[in-house]
């Protein structure tokens, strides 16, 4: 049996100062649409997630393992689990993270 959502539906929760999430798991990946203000920092962290970036909207700065990459609309990062990460969006940004294994926490 297959799930429909409608995103803009969901109920966003903040779970960092500027960062609003919509989440939906299956049963093996974690999705989130991240709606981002302008100048929000992502603290660095990690997990033992892969995370894959997907830039939907903006222009969002994030430090992987040291290097620095700047995204934008239309351009994908991959984060293997176990990498520290954080980040600052330059600009309002629009963000699709899938996370493997889901993401308990976040349900």
């Amino acid at each position: 049996m297959a799930d429909q959502y409608e995103v803009s539906t969901l109920d966003p929760r903040e779970l960092v100062p500027g960062h609003h999430g919509r989440f939906i798991h299956s049963e093996h990946t974690t999705h989130v649409y991240w709606t981002i203000e302008a100048g929000a920092e992502l603290p660095e962290h990690q997990h033992p997630h892969e995370q894959i970036v997907n830039m939907l909207e903006g222009t969002y700065e994030l430090k992987v393992g040291g290097e620095t990459h700047r995204l934008s609309a239309g351009e994908v990062l991959v984060i293997p689990g176990g990498v520290p990460h954080g980040g600052r969006a330059h600009t309002d940004c629009k963000i699709l993270d899938v996370f493997s294994p889901v993401r308990e926490e976040y349900r």
